[in-house]
């Protein structure tokens, strides 16, 4: 359900509903737009039901949220939610966030070295992998701690905010403590567990789409993390399973428009993740900032061929500056920026 304020709610009107409908055993989540403040509440349908919450002062309207992601939906907050990391960086704005690095931290060298070269080329976010879900348990499984200090050490050198996925509920505060914003990746989409935990803290995550997982799956899982007080969610398109097997995954292209038909919330796009060939990575980015994407997330690597994972996805850093150079084109045309 959603209580729509007039605009000349005082704050004590307000008090007064929130104290009301907790009471009730709702709970309240407020969302303060440009034209109008909102609050979505959440509990038995029975008691929704059957309270006027019309008649409370201060309230000009009750209407029923239809879509089961009550929170994540645009009837809940219709304006954009854009997620600010920093003065100057922000995810789900007319410019374009681009988010790089290597797939998994290697040593503190390398790391910097490709945050250095990324940040020149135009990327605003430093990416790397600390811990490593791997289809295979003898493969590399990241650094973990060591490879969390290396990740703030380096992204506070280059002034860049940085991301890391968090595979486990008791990591969560540990990754909190070192990284910007907490990846959750495709093989987590659904835990549960998890999504509760990084949905207790105020930092902002960043959803993966599960490789078989519909668009409503994944607003389904993002909604677990706002109900928990967590309204700074970037939902990403990382390609699914397909009976095609000559690409790594298929990229839904169609999820990014989708998605913002449906949620508030920033989308960005994963074109590494996508095709797993780097060849394949520059069309694949360019097609997602023309569809309408917040963001991408791409890997980079200065030796591909020596990485530890996906260095068949990864792109040199030069290439990684000409793409950037033909995304703003793009974006250019859209009327967006880079």
């Amino acid at each position: 359900m959603i209580v729509v304020l007039r605009p000349d709610a005082t704050q004590k009107q307000i008090d007064y509903l929130l104290q009301r409908v907790k009471k009730l055993g709702l709970e309240p989540h407020i969302s303060k737009g440009v034209e109008r403040t909102i609050i979505g509440l959440i509990g038995p349908e029975d008691v929704l039901r059957v309270t006027p919450l019309e008649v409370f002062p201060g309230v000009e309207k009750v209407m029923p949220v239809l879509a089961p992601y009550r929170l994540v939906s645009r009837e809940f907050q219709k304006e954009n939610t854009i997620i600010s990391l920093s003065p100057n960086v922000k995810i789900g704005q007319r410019k374009i966030a681009i988010i790089a690095g290597p797939c998994a931290i290697e040593n503190y060298e390398t790391l910097r070295i490709i945050a250095k070269k990324i940040k020149q080329a135009g990327a605003t976010i430093l990416r790397g992998g600390a811990f490593k879900p791997r289809t295979s348990p003898y493969t590399f499984q990241g650094l973990g701690k060591k490879g969390l200090v290396y990740l703030k050490s380096v992204g506070k050198e280059m002034n860049m905010p940085t991301i890391t996925e968090v595979m486990d509920p008791r990591d969560v505060d540990l990754v909190c403590r070192y990284a910007d914003i907490l990846q959750i990746g495709a093989r987590n989409m659904q835990n549960f567990n998890l999504l509760k935990e990084v949905g207790k803290t105020k930092k902002p995550v960043l959803l993966k789409r599960g490789m078989s997982s519909t668009v409503k799956e994944l607003l389904m899982s993002a909604e677990y993390i706002l109900s928990q007080g967590n309204f700074n969610v970037i939902l990403c398109e990382r390609g699914i399973r397909t009976f095609e097997d000559a690409t790594r995954n298929t990229l839904d292209i169609s999820a990014v428009p989708l998605i913002k038909e449906k949620s508030h919330l920033p989308v960005v796009v994963d074109p590494s993740h996508a095709s797993g060939k780097w060849g394949l990575v520059a069309p694949l980015a360019k097609a997602a900032v023309a569809i309408g994407c917040d963001g991408l997330l791409i890997e980079v690597h200065t030796k591909p061929e020596e990485a530890l994972s996906d260095g068949n996805q990864s792109l040199l850093p030069e290439r990684f500056a000409n793409l950037v150079k033909e995304l703003k084109l793009i974006a250019k045309a859209i009327g967006r920026t880079i």
